[in-house]
């Protein structure tokens, strides 16, 4: 695993919770680096894409394996204060 990657297993959480530790988990990375999530929740398919547009960061690869759903995002530019 390269030191630029951040796991987050959000397996288990419904709607909304795993946008907003998605949130939280990308406001508290330095730009540049790299979020996989990954999570069972269907509703994540149309939630964290939107976040990820919102938040200015990018949406490197998204895909299925069974139930889970896994996304990679690379942290934006734009810099947000830990909540």
């Amino acid at each position: 695993m390269s030191d630029d990657l951040v796991e987050l297993d959000l397996t288990g959480l419904k709607c909304p919770l795993p946008v907003l530790q998605t949130r939280r988990a990308l406001r508290r990375l330095s730009p540049g680096r790299t979020l996989a999530v990954v999570c069972t929740d269907p509703l994540a398919a149309i939630d964290i894409p939107h976040l990820v547009r919102e938040e200015g960061d990018l949406l490197e690869g998204q895909g299925r394996h069974g139930e889970a759903i896994r996304f990679t995002i690379r942290r934006g530019t734009r810099v947000f204060a830990p909540e």
